[in-house]
């Protein structure tokens, strides 16, 4: 379960996987065998998600060594990510709300005693206390986990989802604004309202081989309910047509620039953007920002072994740097904090995103018919 900071570790990591372990990807990614036994899906996300590796770099080297076919289930899950980014980008007011609900919960619940009790591992249910411990020794979960903790946490300890989002963005690796609020309200039952995730005993004891007792879950609680809903937000997607020589802002989703579509252009210097906690509505573990650190100075070895003239700064030093354009952030910190402050940046967004971003107005199933033709426009 070690996460090594570098995109040498992330492609060895990849290969690794579709080598040995692709084939029966589909009929075990369920179960969660504990973190000693991983081998059963990819742990791709952390490098995923910081632009380490990219969607199209994964799905190609699945797609040469299965067919689609085969590969199908793989490639879905690792689009979800692409689908709940580009439905969050419909919708931002989804998120900027869930800040200001945060905001406001952080306070009602600070010395609530489920919640503390929660957050520490100290509840009366073994498997979740486990998982908060996984949590903060490997700042991962496999994916079902997340699931069975998200719905424990919502409907057998009557726990705000709110509280239990910031929680999981605190300490994980892979932790990515759309996914994780998105996958919480989902839990919830208000991102398809009236659809929730109810975690059973039997469920859990199937998936985990049996590894827990005193699973003793409500496991027929309602949906919660919400009063909003979020019309759909028209943007504009399309990149500006002239960016040579300019300078370049890259932030913490897309750490790999000799990957992205604009490796070829010729920008005048590269500024890679840390941004740490004084500038986060949620404050991230001192392991979480450290992994971000390492992998910024990997970005920045790798452009100084290619002789690209580059440098890290602090978000806060962003309004410095004149005629520049940025890779989008997405929806989340980093964007938060230039349109807080006011600070208007010309934006480059991946040809993937621009293109899969249209079907992501509905939900995943709708969206998931798309994805032969969404993967044809890069393979």
């Amino acid at each position: 379960m070690e996460f090594k900071s570098s995109r040498k570790e992330a492609i060895e990591k990849l290969s690794h996987f579709i080598e040995k372990n692709l084939s029966d990807y589909a009929k075990l990614r369920n179960f969660d065998f504990g973190p000693e036994n991983r081998s059963n899906i990819s742990c791709l996300s952390p490098y995923i998600t910081h632009g380490i590796i990219s969607e199209e770099e994964v799905i190609k080297k699945s797609l040469n060594k299965f067919s689609f076919s085969k590969n199908e289930k793989f490639i879905q899950e690792v689009l979800w990510r692409t689908y709940w980014k580009g439905w969050l980008e419909l919708r931002p007011n989804v998120w900027l709300d869930y800040l200001i609900e945060l905001k406001q919960l952080r306070n009602d619940y600070k010395n609530n005693e489920n919640y503390l009790n929660a957050i520490e591992g100290k509840t009366r249910i073994e498997c979740f206390n486990t998982w908060v411990n996984e949590l903060k020794q490997n700042n991962y979960l496999h994916n079902h986990s997340r699931m069975w903790f998200a719905s424990i946490w919502i409907f057998t300890l009557e726990l705000p989802w709110q509280l239990g989002a910031e929680f999981f963005m605190q300490y994980l690796f892979d932790g990515d604004t759309a996914s994780n609020t998105l996958g919480w309200r989902w839990v919830a039952g208000i991102q398809t309202q009236g659809k929730h995730y109810l975690a059973s005993e039997w469920n859990i004891k199937k998936f985990t081989n049996n590894r827990f007792d005193n699973i003793k879950l409500n496991e027929s609680a309602p949906p919660k309910i919400s009063e909003k809903t979020y019309s759909i937000i028209k943007k504009n997607f399309n990149n500006p047509q002239n960016i040579e020589n300019k300078n370049l802002l890259i932030f913490e989703n897309n750490l790999s620039f000799e990957i992205t579509d604009f490796k070829n252009d010729k920008f005048k210097k590269i500024y890679l953007i840390s941004n740490k906690n004084e500038n986060r509505s949620i404050k991230l573990n001192e392991k979480v920002l450290k992994f971000k650190s390492l992998l910024i100075k990997d970005q920045e070895q790798r452009l100084k072994n290619n002789s690209i003239d580059c440098e890290v700064i602090d978000i806060s030093e962003i309004k410095d740097i004149e005629n520049s354009c940025a890779l989008y952030p997405t929806v989340g910190e980093s964007l938060d904090y230039l349109n807080s402050n006011n600070i208007n940046k010309n934006f480059l967004y991946r040809k993937l995103d621009q293109y899969s971003w249209q079907y992501c107005n509905k939900g995943f199933f709708n969206f998931k018919s798309y994805i032969p033709k969404i993967i044809s426009t890069f393979n």
